[in-house]
């Protein structure tokens, strides 16, 4: 999933069903050092893809990737993020789209490595007709999926030891907060909210796999019990109303300016436990909505939400 607006994003899912949407503090989302790590020697294969040398004019086309890229390290090798790609500040965004990939204007760039996350418009099968290296970086299911994603970027761009440190911190960080979740009784509930539309994304998803490891339990997930809107079910006010969620988490507070205002004046919410007391939580909608190195200030965000709540 590279970065959407979850009102782009939902509009998306309701026609192509499609698979897995406060400032970041310190830590696993932190750039590495842009030092070599331990000579690697090429030619490296990662899958189906070998590059006989370290590529130096890398475009990266997944907001995810072009995260996960700079905290290995391999900033400077980034000539060209896509139009979504709005962390670091420092990349170098240029008009280039994810969501309409256009081949000419890729190859304009001469690119010696192409990281995309989905294959839209048989983008790399036309590359390859050009014979530019592309990395494919599907949407994450799992942590492990990303883990993975990041260890093969290190591999790819010379920087496997930083790879390395970036998963490594990475699981520390989340293994801590984990650590510090109160044990319950009985689970506390939450909607994840994906723009007013609501849109929400069920435990199935990346994003509600990180919910479930916090010990909540999601209301959307009966809206997809078949799987039919591929873990992002369209949740209507009466649905939500009558599952009366203990949280709400707005991954909608930039794109649509939704909060804990706007929410208690929609029809029938004032009176939702999350809305009583005061558990309605404002996320980044850009962190929410991708898979690298940030998901940690994520699950930081909902951990310690989740804390203030009585055990």
């Amino acid at each position: 999933m590279s970065r959407r607006t979850p009102r782009l994003f939902a509009a998306t899912l309701a026609v192509a069903a499609l698979a897995l949407g406060a400032c970041a503090e310190k830590g696993a989302d932190q750039p590495a050092a842009g030092a070599s790590s331990a000579t690697v020697a090429y030619p490296v294969t990662v899958g189906s893809l070998t590059l006989d040398k370290r590529p130096e004019k890398i475009v990266s086309l997944s907001p995810t990737a072009t995260e996960m890229l700079f905290a290995i390290g391999a900033g400077p090798q980034v000539s060209a993020v896509d139009d979504q790609s709005s962390y670091p500040a420092d990349a170098p965004k240029s008009d280039l789209s994810g969501f309409q990939p256009n081949t000419e204007a890729i190859a304009g760039k001469s690119p010696d490595l192409v990281v995309l996350s989905d294959d839209r418009n048989k983008i790399v099968d036309q590359l390859g007709k050009l014979k530019i290296p592309v990395y494919l970086t599907p949407a994450a299911t799992t942590l492990d999926d990303s883990y993975r994603q990041i260890t093969e970027l290190g591999s790819l761009t010379g920087h496997v030891d930083q790879a390395a440190d970036v998963t490594g911190r990475m699981k520390d960080d989340i293994a801590k907060l984990l650590k510090d979740v109160p044990q319950r009784a009985e689970k506390l509930t939450y909607f994840h909210e994906l723009g007013p539309e609501l849109y929400s994304a069920t435990s199935k998803t990346f994003i509600g796999s990180l919910y479930s490891q916090v010990g909540l339990t999601n209301i959307a997930d009966p809206a997809d019990a078949d799987g039919k809107s591929a873990g992002y079910p369209q949740l209507s006010q009466e649905f939500i109303v009558k599952a009366n969620p203990d949280f709400v988490f707005l991954a909608d507070s930039k794109c649509c300016q939704q909060n804990a205002d706007s929410v208690k004046a929609r029809s029938g919410w004032a009176g939702l436990t999350a809305v009583k007391n005061n558990q309605v939580v404002a996320l980044d909608d850009d962190i929410a909505s991708r898979w690298g190195p940030r998901i940690v200030d994520l699950l930081r965000v909902i951990v310690d939400a989740v804390a203030k709540v009585p055990a």
